[in-house]
């Protein structure tokens, strides 16, 4: 699979959530609401998640391995950059 297209949907300045990000696999398949996160140490991606009803978040989609999963990060936290970019521009 290949990311075909990434929207950053919002942007946000304050807090540990930086970013709100949609990405389009294949030209065929799009995942929602992941989101761009300040961790102590750098930014991370987190997948779109929902609360089950022991109130343990889980993910609704995620990536099945290592490789994938980083290919996917790279790209948006890629994407994220390029917008801080373009709106300090």
């Amino acid at each position: 699979m290949q990311i075909t297209e990434i929207k950053i949907r919002k942007l946000l300045d304050t807090g540990r959530l930086r970013a709100v990000v949609s990405v389009t696999f294949d030209g065929v398949f799009a995942v929602h609401d992941i989101k761009v996160v300040q961790g102590e140490r750098r930014l991370f991606v987190a997948m779109p998640s929902r609360r089950d009803e022991g109130g343990t978040f889980r993910d609704v989609v995620h990536p099945i391995n290592a490789q994938f999963r980083h290919m996917t990060e790279q790209a948006v936290l890629e994407s994220y950059k390029n917008a801080l970019g373009e709106k300090s521009s």
